[in-house]
């Protein structure tokens, strides 16, 4: 099981930029797919971005792609999410999620989760 925690959200004007991390830890970390998640009220959780294991390749939902950025730390065994040109409709609570299942986009593939950060943008 992988334990994690994000930390970096606030609130920001639109068209500004936020930097969200996930700290993790367990014995799978470095092994693990980690994703991105975001809920807004009233909504479904859905899918942001995600990572491979070594970080080779991203994957990004078309709301966020060319201003979301997912990269990972495997030393330091930390996960962030780049969030530039952010618009109200990025509001919501995002969370950080930890899996094994390769080229799938659904919660149910991530099998760990943090707690959420609140990222709220004012138009």
């Amino acid at each position: 099981q992988v334990q994690l925690v994000e930390s970096g959200g606030g609130l920001v004007q639109a068209g500004g930029s936020l930097r969200l991390s996930c700290a993790a830890s367990g014995r799978t970390v470095s092994s693990s797919i980690m994703g991105w998640f975001r809920q807004a009220p009233g909504k479904e959780r859905e899918f942001v971005a995600r990572i491979i294991p070594n970080g080779a390749n991203t994957y990004y939902a078309d709301s966020v792609k060319g201003r979301f950025t997912i990269s990972r730390d495997n030393a330091k065994n930390t996960v962030s999410l780049q969030m530039n040109s952010l618009k109200a409709e990025d509001t919501a609570i995002y969370y950080c999620a930890a899996g094994k299942v390769y080229g799938r986009s659904d919660p149910q593939s991530f099998n760990s989760w943090g707690q959420g950060t609140q990222v709220t943008v004012s138009s």
